[in-house]
């Protein structure tokens, strides 16, 4: 029987040779607009890697579209980068796109030169903080022809394919939404009118591109977004669409301010797949889902239950270029899948700074961090089995050397298993098994339970020794701090420890806040258990939100300053704080912990003392690094680095690249 996933298909006149589409994402890769050579090495990799089908994007239509950052369609002198992506894309042998958008009232003056964004009608915009100048006849007349001649740009430069987007609070979906589009003309007021700025655009496309051009769409199956436009009225739109010309459809999910998570960990794999069924069902082309299918097991379960056609695969192949051809090989135990962490490819964006990957330190790098064999192959010790010594152990042997890695604990991973620990965070311990398997693929010696000391040091004399010791928790000077009720977090979430019913966390950075919410679950039911109640009408709707929701344990966070989970990346902080209060974490902010005693903790707020009742207390204070051997290794004369916490506390996506550019310079 054929695999699902690699089953062939066309869109339109285009052949696609499997159901695997790289769906556009926004890279912050170009300059000025221009194609730039980072881009294409980036885009070539994915290809070679196997998918069916990349679009790249997305690209402006005309100078309110985008920022610099984005890929410019909106002028010939953009022809010759598009077509040098092209033909990188074409090389490696998938199929090409570019999307097509504008970003209307989600622009903003700073990075417009000053000038204002425009929008259908002057909604202010929550993300900008701006109010945007309703557009008049005259401006959609001219967008609409600003999409049509992008399009024939796209085509010009060689490209198989244009989308169009017309979802995720962009202009086309500004039009649709009654949230945002409150005008009064041919263009406003019923679902017809609303629509028909969108149908437009797609009708000045196809005339442009002509009959037998692909054109794919890609729309909300959902904006998530009250008072805006629900599944029944995109489902029309959808409808609508493919009567118009559309070839293809790709159902997005959510506006940019949904207050509904889309992309992050705690989103389960494929969960909104279901929307792309309800339009599969009224459309006779194809129609693609997409939103956190990073494994192939998720994606044939899509295909071959009916929710989709090809399966829309994004962030995971900036994990994994190599993902469908290890899929296609049956080495689907060597993916290293996404974690959906967003601290390299989201964050990186607000800190307008290109597109990075915590699993894949290559990602955005690839013409640098191209594999260079060592001309002499090196004996190298790595000290540490957490991401930032399997990191380096894996650069290192990539290189040639000789690699052996000591972990004094029974299991790969650090930290990741500490991370995993939380609701919703267990992708991090999907993060260790796979660095572990690419240790075994890498062919790296690893040694458990291997307490490394200057004898051993001695005995083995590597040319380089990695030190990525890790970090240890730090202990507060706070009185009572030693007393039997008080632990640390990192023995909560590993599950040495156990937590009473009144709990009190001091500390509420990323580790606190995890720690709380990990407490605050148990007592609550399983998806598995509210399934069965749910279907079996055993209890309300409202019951069952609450059973989901409220433990067994009384929570309370204290934090020393004005907010919690500072430390978290943008793309994270606010479901995890989401998170706190719906699962009724009682929040101490800028509470100063005065004394643990027997039975509470004495905190001081506002010059008010108050007394919170504890059976258990837990320390998340902070990290220090742990790095025992740094000086033995001096004495020894050999040659070290220090990478991860062991040098200086980190995040899990700066310990990763630590370790892979420690391992990485060894010559």
């Amino acid at each position: 029987m054929i695999d699902p996933l690699f089953e062939p298909i066309s869109i339109g006149s285009l052949p696609l040779k499997n159901r695997i589409f790289m769906p556009a994402m926004h890279m912050n890769m170009c300059r000025n607009f221009m194609v730039t050579d980072q881009l294409i090495d980036f885009y070539r990799e994915r290809a070679q890697g196997g998918v069916g089908l990349i679009s790249v994007g997305y690209a402006t239509v005309d100078e309110l579209a985008g920022n610099v950052g984005n890929i410019g369609a909106h002028d010939d002198a953009f022809i010759p980068g598009l077509k040098a992506l092209a033909d990188a894309i074409r090389t490696g042998g998938a199929g090409s796109a570019v999307q097509l958008n504008h970003a209307g009232r989600y622009n903003s003056s700073f990075l417009l030169g000053g000038k204002k964004p425009m929008a259908p009608s002057a909604v202010p915009c929550r993300m900008t903080k701006e109010t945007p100048r309703e557009m008049g006849p005259e401006d959609i007349a001219a967008v609409i022809d600003r999409f049509a001649d992008a399009a024939g740009r796209v085509q010009a430069a060689g490209f198989d394919m244009v989308e169009i987007l017309a979802g995720t609070g962009y202009l086309i979906s500004e039009f649709l939404s009654p949230l945002t589009n409150k005008r009064q003309d041919r263009y406003g007021g019923s679902l017809e009118g609303r629509m028909r700025f969108g149908l437009e655009v797609i009708g000045a496309v196809r005339k442009r591109l002509g009959a037998g051009f692909p054109l794919l769409v890609r729309l909300n199956g959902n904006d998530f977004m009250p008072g805006g436009i629900g599944r029944q009225d995109l489902q029309t739109f959808a409808v609508a669409l493919v009567a118009a010309g559309v070839d293809a459809l790709c159902i997005n999910v959510g506006w940019h301010e949904a207050q509904i998570p889309q992309i992050v960990t705690k989103v389960p794999r494929g969960v909104f797949a279901y929307m792309a069924r309800a339009i599969r069902q009224l459309v006779s082309v194809p129609v693609i889902a997409s939103h956190r299918i990073n494994d192939p097991a998720t994606a044939r379960r899509l295909l071959s239950e009916g929710y989709c056609d090809m399966v829309a695969i994004g962030r995971a192949l900036i994990a994994d270029p190599q993902f469908p051809e290890k899929a296609h090989a049956g080495q689907e135990d060597t993916i290293v899948h996404c974690v959906a962490c967003g601290q390299g490819c989201f964050d990186n964006l607000f800190k307008m700074k290109p597109v990075e990957c915590l699993c894949n330190p290559r990602a955005g790098h690839e013409a640098e961090s191209r594999v260079k064999h060592s001309s002499q192959a090196r004996k190298v010790m790595v000290v540490g089995g957490g991401p930032a010594g399997m990191s380096s152990a894996i650069a290192a042997a990539g290189q040639g050397h000789h690699v052996t890695l000591h972990e004094r604990g029974m299991q790969l991973g650090g930290q990741l298993h500490l991370a995993g620990a939380p609701p919703g965070r267990g992708e991090f311990r999907v993060l260790a098994r796979d660095l572990g398997r690419q240790l075994q693929v890498s062919g790296v010696k690893v040694v458990l339970n291997s307490e490394v000391d200057s004898t051993l040091l001695a005995a083995e004399r590597p040319d380089i020794l990695i030190l990525a010791t890790g970090g240890e928790p730090v202990t507060p000077p706070i009185p009572g701090v030693q007393s039997e009720h008080v632990v640390q977090a990192w023995d909560i979430l590993s599950g040495k420890r156990l937590a009473g019913e009144k709990v009190v966390v001091i500390g509420g950075g990323s580790v606190g806040v995890e720690t709380s919410l990990f407490l605050a679950e148990q007592g609550t039911l399983s998806g598995e258990e509210l399934k069965f109640l749910l279907v079996n009408g055993a209890e309300t709707a409202e019951e069952l939100y609450r059973l989901a929701t409220v433990g067994s344990k009384k929570v309370t966070l204290v934090e020393m300053i004005d907010r919690l989970g500072g430390n978290f990346g943008k793309s994270t902080r606010w479901g995890m704080l989401q998170d706190v209060e719906r699962s009724g974490i009682a929040a101490r902010l800028t509470a100063k912990v005065l004394e643990i005693t027997a039975g509470a903790v004495r905190i001081e707020t506002a010059g008010k003392i108050e007394e919170l009742a504890a059976d258990t207390v837990v320390l998340a204070a902070g990290t220090r690094p742990y790095n025992p051997l740094r000086k033995a290794a001096a004495e020894l004369c050999i040659h070290c680095q220090v990478a991860g916490d062991a040098d200086h506390p980190a995040t899990a996506f700066e310990a990763c690249h630590s370790g892979f550019a420690a391992g990485r310079a060894i010559a």
